[in-house]
This record gives C-alpha cells, structure tokens and sequence, in this order.
C-alpha cells in the first residue's frame, strides 16, 4: 500500500508549497487520524497524543486551509499551557500560512500588554495563547469571541496539572456557543472526561497509539551513582559523546541553578531554566539553546513544559521523576521525527524501590549502563581531535590523505598526527618550546645548528610509502602559505613529532588530562540494592521464615544469603531480597500456580511514615525502618520461640 501525502487531504496548492518548504513529506499518524476529520464535517474532535508526534500540524494545518480568508473577528483560539508553547505553536502555524492570512497573535502572561492591545486591534484570526492573559483580554473587553469558530484545547492534561481547568471552562462560556472544539491530550483524567461529557456531546475521536519512547528511536539507560557524584558523572557523559545537545532535569530550582553554574565553571555551554527565571531571561536562554549557542539546558519539571526543540541528543534525570507519567514526558523529548536520542537516568542506592515503578513503565526499553570510565572519556576526545585535524587538512591546506576506505577517518591521520596525539595523552605534559635565541657573530651559516641546538628536520619518508599530495590550492591561497610558512620555522627548531604535540598541546590544553576527571565511586549493591517484597502468605498458614524463604528461593533461584530480613505476621510476610530479583520474584508468582501473591511492599501514610514529616512527595524519599511507627501497619513481626535449656 503506498504511502499517506499531504497531497491527499485535499489542501490547496499554496499550503503544500509551504509544507514542501518545511521538508514534511508525510504525516505522522496523529496527523493521518486528525486532518481527515478537521477538514470534512463540524464535528467536535477529541485526539490523544504525546507531545513530539506532530500534533500541532495536526490542528495547525486544517486552521491554515480553513482560515485563508480575513474575517472581521478571531475565529480560531487555541489555549496553550505555557508561555514558551504558545510561541511555539504560534510560529508553527504562522509556518504553514502562505499569505498574509490566516493573521496570528499570541497573547501571554509575563509580555507587554500594550503590544498585545495593539496587534489585537489591528484584527487577527487566530489567537494562540494561555488561559490567564486570554481571560485578561476578556474582562478588559479587548477579545471577542462572538464569533469563535474554532476552539483548541492543546496539552489539556497539562493545563489540568497547573490548574487552569476552571479558567477554561470561564473561556468556553464566553466562546461562540456554535464554535468547534479541538481537544488534545496525552491523558484522560476524570476532569478532561467531564468536560469533554458535558459540554462536548457528539464528538469524534483519534489516538495515536505509538508510543515514541518506546518506537525504538530513544535509549533508555540507568546509571547507579551517588547522589555526591551525579555532577562528576554528567561531566563525563557530555564529554564521551561525540554530540550532547540536550535537557537534564532537577527536582528544584536550587539544585537547577547549582548544576548550570558547575557546568558553566567547568566550561561547558550551560543555562538554568526555572519558575524564578523571568519571562524575558526565559525567551532569551530557549533561543540560545534553539540555536545551539545553549548546549544544555538545565531545568525543572514546570519550566521545561511546553519546550520542544528539535533534534536533542540526550535527556538526563539528574533526578529520578517521582512518577512513570513524568519519566515518560521526560524522555520523550528526545528520539522524535526519526532521529535517534539517548535517555539517561541517575539512580542512587535509595531510589531503587522508584526505579522499579519506572521500569515497569517502560516496558523492556530501561536497561542497566555504566558511567565511562576517565580512559573512555580520553580516548573519545582524542579521537575526536583526530578526526578534527584530518579535516582540516583536507578543507584547509587542501591536502589528499593517505586512507583506506574502510578505515575511519581518524585512524587515517599521518602517523606523524597519530605520534603526536599519543604524545599530547602521554603522562608527561608536553611543554610548548620556546624558540632558541637568534645566533651571534660566529654561529654557523646556511642553517648548520650550533651543538646542543635541536637539528631542522624533514619527515622521513619510508621508501615505497605514499607521500600526501598537495593540490595547488595550498601553494595559491596566501592564507594557506603563511600556515607552511610556520610550519617550516617551527620544524626548524624541532623534530615533527615534537613540533605537533607541542601545538597539539597549546590547542587543546586540559582536555586530554586526566586529571580534569574527579572520582565516581563504584555503588556497594551488597545493602543498598535491595527491594522489600510482601509476601501472602503468614502465621495463620503455619509459614516460618524457612517456608518464606522456600518460596521466594523456588521463584527467583536465589541462594539462602541473599534472601534476608524475613519477618513472618498473622497473614502475611516481608522479606528483602536483591532489587533485580524482586522483579523476577512478582512475575513468577503471577504465572505459578498456588504460589502465594507477591508484589513489592506499601508504605503506609503516618507522621513518621511516607506522605508525613519526613516520607518526601508521593510517598517517596526517606522510608521509616520496617516497623517503626507510622512505617508498615502490622504488628510486631513473628519470632520462632527459642528453646530453653
């Protein structure tokens, strides 16, 4: 069956002109399932979709066709939940226009209101904003929507989460009555369901049901690191890939800005991005990281919804989300429009009871990694000088290299090159030399050097070996002929293996040191990762710890010592087993039949428990010890008595 174009819906000829300049040849499925509804019929549409799969096109598009023509009020608003979005989509849609109409203006909070008086009153179409500044507009009587013909309801579920539900339901009752609706959501919950209910009645819907994360575009990795060596370990990461253009993610907005300000100290293109950022220093830091003069961008949960830039390398989770839903958004980030991307989480000895949840979620796509070791971060940075240095004789000096075409471009290098590179990663730091004093009355003439004066060298060219071929752009270009023109003084002082790691050297002083690296310790596995399972079974089925232990030995296939902490209740029990085991034990019980239910043991809410003083948000953090008081609700765990004497 051939492949869906945009062709095939129907748009007018101007429309895909626009779509050819953009490089879109065909729809991704939300577009497939959305377009055909929204351009034949006035029913209400109601699409589920991640953000990165093209929605905004989805609905974008069809507002484009429909809206060609000016009219004298806005017919088509769209609600967005953040500021940075409804810029987003609003350039977006503006994107796909091929005139002067369909007029756009975005309006949101943070941003000069008299420039939005001004260009609402010169007439507009469409509007793209959020749900505070529209409702501004309306109490000021600056916004009419008597004659609202569309009405897009993007990242509603997000919206939910920063409570603008009822701002919206106050928007639909000052909207045409007759308008469309457009809903996007990534999820349903209850107050999406109710609005879409009650006020939608007939209506169609579409899901796009690819997942992008786990489409096999985004790997997913697990690092085990300590909380004191997270920022060690992303240093290496950002320096052992040859490209890392990417979003780390912190809990808070210190942590934000002391992880930016690190990176930034130790020379890296960072920036924080946080709800104490103002709006002008936000519009400011997204467009150096859109345009890559930003390589990482640190940030919160909230401030980095909304934000979708193209084509980013990698996600970090400085920080573990507190939830699957989160760890999803997260990485979807990365991975989208057929490019590859990388999704890397830190996990310290605490968090594993989380990671579990997470794991889950992510079906089999989060596996186990290792942070590079300082040697593996060396030899990527030296291979990517190489391959620098060989580039740049190619487009430079115009030169022809000796290679094989199977053979990498770096390895391809002069073995001069290659010498002095190995020279440059030497324990030993090469100095750069200082020239010779000019030679006084007596020194030997036409060049012979005086004793102890390093000799001038020539390379010694093996016989038979292939010599590089200069072509006539190195003798021609004068810019070219001032680089030999050094080269011949600098050989003149030195040996050429010397003389390039000498350069060498002074290029890239401090990258190929070793000691830039701190220590990232190896995480102890033998206490810390361990998971605390429930088991159904207790002392009302005549269970002792053996029988416990019995069974969770016949699930997993582990040995008596990494079976430990068995406490044996009335009705059930608690045992601690190695966290990947765990995982095992809970689906092996499933498929068994008569083994006892197994599931990983629940924190009661407490004053000392999860959810209180010290649990942390959603029941994470800090735990109480298994029996003290608000922890686990049982009573004091079951003891075989001893035998007296």
């Amino acid at each position: 069956m051939p492949s869906l174009t945009f062709s095939d819906f129907g748009f007018s000829a101007p429309v895909l002109e626009a779509l050819a300049r953009k490089g879109f040849e065909e729809p991704t499925p939300i577009q497939s399932l959305a377009i055909p509804v929204l351009l034949s019929g006035s029913s209400h549409l109601v699409a589920r979709a991640r953000t990165g799969t093209g929605k905004t096109a989805a609905f974008g598009l069809p507002l484009v066709e429909r809206l060609s023509t000016p009219g004298p009020k806005v017919r088509a608003l769209v609600l967005v939940p953040t500021r940075e979005l409804a810029v987003q989509v609003s350039g977006e849609i503006a994107s796909f226009a091929p005139g002067p109409a369909p007029r756009i203006a975005t309006v949101y909070g943070g941003a000069s209101m008299g420039e939005q008086l001004r260009r609402l009153s010169r007439g507009v179409d469409i509007v793209v904003g959020t749900p505070g500044r529209v409702l501004d507009h309306l109490d000021r009587k600056t916004l009419d929507l008597s004659a609202l013909e569309w009405l897009v309801l993007d990242e509603a579920d997000e919206m939910l989460d920063m409570g603008f539900i009822e701002d919206i339901e106050k928007v639909m009752d000052a909207s045409n009555p007759e308008r469309r609706v457009v809903l996007f959501s990534a999820t349903m919950p209850h107050p999406i369901v109710r609005i879409v209910r009650d006020r939608l009645g007939a209506f169609e819907t579409v899901e796009d049901s690819t997942n992008p994360v786990q489409a096999g575009l985004t790997d997913q990795i697990w690092l085990e690191v300590r909380s004191r060596d997270k920022l060690e370990a992303l240093c290496r990461i950002v320096d052992a890939e040859d490209e890392f253009y990417g979003l780390v993610f912190c809990h808070t907005k210190i942590e934000t800005d002391s992880v930016a300000r690190a990176l930034s100290e130790r020379g890296y293109a960072a920036e924080a991005l946080h709800g104490d950022v103002s709006q002008d220093m936000r519009e400011r830091t997204l467009a150096r990281f859109r345009d890559k003069k930003t390589l990482i961008l640190v940030a919160t949960d909230v401030a980095a919804r909304g934000i979708d830039v193209e084509r980013l390398t990698h996600v970090v989770n400085f920080n573990l989300p507190f939830d699957p839903e989160s760890y999803t958004h997260r990485i979807g980030r990365t991975g989208r429009a057929g490019n590859k991307g990388t999704a890397i989480t830190f996990v310290t000895p605490e968090e594993y009871r989380r990671l579990f949840a997470l794991r889950r979620a992510s079906g089999d796509g989060l596996h186990k990694g290792s942070v590079p070791t300082v040697g593996d971060v060396i030899e990527a940075k030296r291979s990517r000088i190489l391959a620098k240095a060989a580039g740049a004789a190619r487009e430079t000096l115009g030169l022809e290299l000796k290679r094989d075409d199977e053979a990498d471009d770096a390895a391809a290098v002069d073995p001069a090159v290659v010498g002095a590179a190995d020279a440059v990663v030497a324990p030993a730091v090469v100095a750069v030399p200082v020239a010779a004093p000019a030679a006084e009355d007596g020194a030997a003439e036409d060049g012979a050097a005086e004793d102890g004066a390093a000799p001038a060298c020539e390379p010694t060219v093996e016989p038979g070996a292939a010599k590089p071929k200069r072509k006539a752009k190195a003798k021609a270009d004068p810019a070219v002929a001032s680089f030999y023109t050094l080269a011949d003084e600098l050989l003149a002082m030195l040996p050429p293996r010397e003389a390039l790691a000498s350069l060498a050297a002074a290029a890239y002083s401090g990258d190929l040191d070793p000691r830039r690296y701190g220590e990232v310790r190896d995480v102890s596995v033998d206490s810390a990762a361990t998971a605390r399972l429930y088991v159904g079974i207790g002392k009302q089925d005549g269970a002792w710890p053996k029988d416990v232990a019995a069974v969770v030995k016949r699930l997993t296939g582990l040995p008596d010592r990494l079976v430990d902490d068995i406490e044996v209740l009335e009705r059930f029990s608690f045992v601690s087993v190695p966290f990947e085991a765990a995982e095992k034990a809970i689906a092996e019980a499933r498929k068994q039949r008569g083994a006892p239910p197994v599931r990983m043991a629940t924190p009661k809410s407490g004053p000392d428990g999860p959810g209180g003083a010290s649990g942390g948000k959603r029941g994470y953090g800090p735990r109480p010890s298994y029996g003290s008081k608000g922890g686990y609700d049982r009573p004091k765990p079951y003891k075989k008595p001893r035998p007296r004497d």
